[in-house]
């Protein structure tokens, strides 16, 4: 604590100084705020000898053109505004803190410390403000200190406002989770866009209040300024992609998409400006976000089931009743396999092929995860190729047959 009042009392000490000598330099007349020789701090009596000044007139000292009272109440002002600040902060962490953890929110236990480092400096910059204002300045420091504290204030204002916005995404992260919203993966982006568009007005703001025409400065760029707008066309093109991606949500991180014939991978990230996907080739692709809002995406995560279509082909040796057995077999296999989505079977022959009878097997499993896709379908697979066996039957496979005629056989055999 000792430490800290020290530190406190050389910044206030130095600033003081350097007021002191900004006053200096903007009085009038230095010399005539000067007493004379004849009442300087030590003035000779009648008798000769020396003489201090008494407490009213030591009051009365002119120090560039500031009294000693009026930089007495500068200190006493500065010194409650460190006092003011430590009750700030202790009311902070102490009762507002306990009050926030007895509410069912979890919002304001994280808002209360997060907003407690913006309040301390907003008492700062007010008692600063105050205690500089006790000191007799020029009309010129008069008018930059005002600027200064306008623009100071809303700086930390707009910290607060950034504070609020991180603390808000981390909440609303919280209970999308928890609900599995689909708008989960989009908050980073949302509070990036949000924490971009505070940074530039409070910037557009504070260079307001010190006193500069943002209208007149953008206009007098003139060629770079429009150098500027082409320049930040493809960024605008890519934001507003982004924007278009958390309004239709067509993917989170985590998606498996396809997007033409070069993206096919799972999302990893999604930026301001781009998304990266990751490949099976475990390359890493970044897609400028104003492609992916104007291409058409196809998201594999999205699909509640996995669809299987097949054909298996029989020999034409296979008898129409075993072919009957066969089919019911197949549909009774599937019905019984705790993998396979029970919605919609389809099984039946359905063609004479070239070299095999077809039987179309037409289902969906219940699981869309990949792995666990084809284990399913290798299962059903086995199940089929032992209920064709059973059946007395084969799988067919290409195969030609080529009948030659009697006579041909003759003139072979005569020559």
């Amino acid at each position: 604590m000792l430490r800290v009042f020290r530190g406190s009392l050389f910044v206030a000490w130095s600033l003081f100084v350097s007021l002191l000598a900004l006053a200096q330099d903007a009085a009038p007349d230095a010399s005539e705020a000067v007493p004379d020789a004849g009442e300087s701090s030590l003035a000779e009596s009648e008798g000769g000898e020396e003489t201090f000044f008494g407490i009213g007139e030591l009051l009365e000292l002119d120090l560039g053109g500031n009294t000693a009272w009026r930089l007495g109440l500068f200190f006493l002002l500065l010194l409650l505004t460190f006092v003011a600040r430590k009750l700030a902060l202790l009311i902070f962490d102490n009762w507002l803190h306990r009050a926030a953890r007895k509410t069912a929110w979890t919002f304001d236990d994280k808002l209360v410390p997060a907003l407690a480092g913006p309040i301390g400096a907003m008492v700062f910059v007010i008692g600063f403000f105050l205690a500089v204002s006790s000191l007799s300045l020029s009309e010129n420091l008069e008018v930059i200190s005002l600027r200064i504290f306008q623009a100071s204030t809303m700086t930390v204002l707009f910290w607060g406002l950034l504070r609020l916005v991180d603390v808000g995404a981390e909440v609303l992260v919280g209970v999308a989770q928890e609900r599995e919203m689909g708008i989960y993966h989009f908050i980073p982006l949302i509070k990036k866009t949000a924490r971009v568009f505070l940074i530039v007005v409070a910037v557009v703001l504070v260079v307001q209040n010190l006193g500069y025409s943002v209208g007149s400065l953008l206009a007098g760029m003139g060629i770079g300024g429009l150098a500027l707008a082409l320049a930040a066309q493809e960024s605008l093109s890519n934001f507003f992609g982004s924007v278009s991606l958390v309004a239709d949500r067509p993917f989170k991180v985590g998606d498996w998409i396809q997007v033409g014939d070069r993206v096919d991978g799972d999302v990893e990230e999604i930026g301001l400006r781009s998304t990266k996907v990751r490949t099976w080739a475990k390359s890493q692709l970044t897609i400028p976000n104003k492609i992916l809002a104007n291409e058409i995406i196809e998201n594999w995560s999205r699909m509640p089931k996995r669809r299987v279509k097949q054909y298996v082909g029989v020999t034409y040796s296979t008898s129409p009743e075993n072919m009957q057995g066969l089919v019911d077999d197949i549909r009774a296999l599937l019905r019984a396999d705790e993998g396979v989505n029970q919605d919609f079977i389809l099984v039946n022959f359905t063609d004479f092929g070239e070299s095999a009878l077809q039987i179309l097997v037409y289902y969906f499993t219940s699981t869309t995860a990949w792995l666990e896709h084809m284990d399913i379908r290798q299962r059903i697979n086995l199940k089929i190729m032992q209920a064709v066996e059973g059946r007395g039957s084969s799988i067919a496979f290409p195969t030609r047959t080529v009948f030659l005629e009697e006579t041909i056989g003759r003139q072979k055999g005569e020559n």
